[in-house]
């Protein structure tokens, strides 16, 4: 069984966008090939599930995973942080193997 936790700060987060967007059931997470270091995260709004898609849901909040991530994220923490002006969404991933130097992509 595959796991993804969501920590309080990101479903704050989550739930904060939804109710500005005013529609939304959740945070799609799926990767796709890209940078240097093979792949990138990619977020989006679930605003329809498919059936395929994987539902995790802590602190309110609902994550949908695509089937051909699960692998790669499994066992991962979904955070919301701030880094001086910054803020954003941050995957703490065990599986991943190497990152590239800006942090946009991964290797698993």
């Amino acid at each position: 069984m595959a796991t993804l936790n969501i920590t309080p700060a990101a479903a704050q987060q989550i739930r904060h966008v939804l109710d500005e967007r005013g529609q939304g059931l959740g945070l799609r997470v799926s990767v796709k090939p890209s940078g240097c270091s093979g792949f990138s995260y990619v977020l989006d709004f679930a605003d329809t599930i498919s059936e395929e898609e994987v539902h995790f849901e802590a602190h309110g909040a609902s994550v949908y995973v695509a089937p051909d991530a699960l692998e790669m994220l499994n066992g991962s923490e979904v955070d919301y942080v701030s880094e001086g002006l910054n803020r954003f969404f941050r995957f703490n991933n065990p599986n991943v193997k190497d990152e590239c130097g800006c942090g946009e992509s991964f290797t698993v």
